[in-house]
C-alpha cells in the first residue's frame, strides 16, 4: 500500500465508523460526477448508489431518536467495520494481495474505533430526558462526516489528521462520560435505597395502638364493665 493511499484508508474507515453509507454514497457521487481518480469504480455505480441513498436515509431518521439510534449502532457493529474494510480494500485497488489485506485491516480497524466511540457517546447523551440533544449530536456527525470526506478529495493528509485528532478526542469523551453515567446511576441507585429504608423504618416505628387497634386486645364485655364500676 502507497503512502498516498493511506489517509485515503484512514479516513474512509473513520467515516464508516459513523456513517459507512454517507460514505458510500459521497464516493460513489464524488467519483461519478467529480473525475475523483482516487474513488473504486464499483462505487460509481447507479445501483450502488441508489442502495447507500435509501440506507443513508433510514440512518438519518434513525439515528435521531433517542434509544433507537442505540440499537441502530449495535445492529451496525459489524456492519460499519466491514464496509470500512471493503472500502479500503477498494482503495488499494491491484496494489497486492498483501497491501490490500494490510489495507482492510486498517481501514476495518479505525472504522471499529470510531463506531465504538460513536455507540459510547449515544449512551451518555440518551441519559438526558429530551431528544433535542441526539438530534443536534446526530446532525454535527453527518455534518462531520460530509466535510472529513469532501476535504479529502483535495486535501487527503489533512482530512486524515483531522480524523486522527476526533478520534482521540471522542475516545477522551467516551471515557470521562462513561465515568460520569455510572456515577449518576451510583447515586441514583443509592437515593432509592435510602428512601426505601426510611419508608421501612417508618412503618415499623409507628406505635402498636396507630396500626388499627389489633395490639390492645377485644374489649372487655359490658357486664364486666359494671360489675368493675359497682365494686
Amino acid at each position: 500500500m502507497g503512502a498516498e493511499l493511506l489517509p485515503w484508508v484512514f479516513t474512509s474507515g473513520w467515516a464508516s465508523g459513523i456513517n459507512a453509507y454517507a460514505v458510500v454514497l459521497l464516493l460513489g457521487l464524488f467519483g461519478r460526477f467529480g473525475d475523483v481518480s482516487q474513488v473504486p469504480a464499483p462505487l460509481e455505480r447507479t445501483d450502488v448508489l441508489l442502495v447507500a441513498a435509501v440506507l443513508f436515509a433510514v440512518e438519518l431518521v434513525a439515528d435521531k431518536i433517542p434509544y433507537v439510534d442505540s440499537a441502530w449502532d449495535a445492529i451496525h457493529t459489524v456492519v460499519r467495520p466491514v464496509i470500512g474494510a471493503a472500502l479500503a480494500a477498494m482503495l488499494a485497488g491491484d496494489a497486492g494481495s498483501l497491501a490490500q489485506a494490510v489495507a482492510a485491516a486498517l481501514g476495518g480497524a479505525s472504522a471499529l474505533a470510531s463506531h465504538g466511540v460513536k455507540a459510547g457517546l449515544r449512551l451518555a447523551v440518551n441519559t438526558s430526558p429530551e431528544p433535542a440533544s441526539n438530534v443536534a449530536v446526530s446532525a454535527g456527525e453527518d455534518l462531520t462526516v460530509a466535510g472529513v470526506v469532501s476535504l479529502a478529495v483535495v486535501q487527503p493528509w489533512l482530512a486524515a489528521a483531522l480524523a486522527a485528532i476526533m478520534l482521540g478526542t471522542g475516545l477522551t469523551l467516551v471515557v470521562v462520560l462513561w465515568r460520569r453515567v455510572q456515577l449518576a446511576r451510583q447515586r441514583w441507585r443509592a437515593r432509592r435505597a435510602g428512601r426505601v429504608g426510611d419508608r421501612t423504618d417508618s412503618f415499623h416505628d409507628r406505635p402498636a395502638g396507630r396500626t388499627g387497634g389489633a395490639a390492645q386486645g377485644p374489649a372487655p364485655p359490658p357486664e364486666v364493665n359494671r360489675r368493675a364500676s359497682s365494686a
